[in-house]
């Protein structure tokens, strides 16, 4: 991509996976980066990635804590002065069926992936200016339905439809907004999963291309549409899924055939 130094991006769930893959290629792109995680041992291990530049802040703090957009907002602020693109990339996993899931369960799920993006865009927006970004990550279950979607499917499903509010709503300052929806990716939270047969197969197989996505495919659209080649892309929603979406439904009596779990 092209040179972008001097620009400032936050990206939430920085410590791993798809966030760590794209902290390290915006930095590399010359930007600055202040991520944002939980887990300051996986913090420290962005930090030694970059190898301790001084374009690199880290905060460790939960998106769904009442002060955590002012917090990250502020540090932004303090340490590079400016704000052009916003990731929200932070995000949960265990699938569960819409019958199986509890409140607590919905409550989490909306709270870390459409809550928590929505006050983190509501604290930044105001302190972008024209040619700046926000790309929030939502998932292939955001754009078509899939089994055990439940609360996932539901938040970023929400998410999908925040960001084309924003861009209709900002996009005249300028402020574009976008999203990226990964297929499976082999991410940590996922790779442990493909140790069920059934699980693999079923995303294998109905993936017209010959590997599934990794965490640098994902981060590579992010970059993409946060460099001026992405400039006119406005209210979309990137699929990075090698096809995915485009053969995905099985009946469930196919589904079931090589699935764990009974119908």
């Amino acid at each position: 991509m092209s040179d972008q130094t001097a620009k400032v991006a936050i990206i939430t769930g920085a410590g791993s996976g798809i966030g760590l893959a794209t902290a390290k290629m915006l930095h590399d792109a010359g930007m600055a980066i202040v991520g944002i995680g939980r887990d300051e041992s996986k913090l420290a291990t962005l930090a030694q990635e970059v190898g301790g530049s001084d374009r690199l802040a880290t905060l460790s703090v939960d998106v769904t804590a009442d002060d955590g957009p002012s917090q990250i907002v502020q540090t932004a602020l303090d340490r590079f002065g400016r704000i052009d693109f916003l990731i929200n990339n932070a995000g949960l996993g265990s699938p569960t069926p819409l019958h199986d899931t509890d409140d607590a369960t919905l409550d989490r799920f909306l709270d870390v992936m459409l809550r928590a993006p929505f006050r983190l865009c509501r604290e930044a927006i105001g302190h972008m200016r024209p040619g700046s970004g926000v790309v929030n990550v939502t998932s292939t279950y955001a754009m078509i339905g899939g089994r055990r979607g439940g609360p996932y499917s539901a938040a970023k499903g929400g998410l999908k439809s925040l960001t084309e509010h924003m861009a209709v709503e900002y996009g005249p300052q300028g402020i574009r907004s976008n999203c990226v929806a990964p297929g499976v990716t082999m991410t940590e939270m996922v790779r442990h999963r493909f140790e069920d047969e059934a699980f693999k197969r079923a995303n294998v197989e109905t993936t017209p291309y010959p590997r599934l996505a990794e965490t640098g495919d994902i981060a590579s659209a992010i970059a993409f549409l946060c460099s001026p080649g992405g400039e006119m892309i406005n209210g979309q929603s990137i699929v990075v899924d090698g096809g995915w979406t485009r053969t995905k439904y099985l009946s469930p009596r196919a589904m079931t055939s090589v699935w764990s779990d009974p119908e």
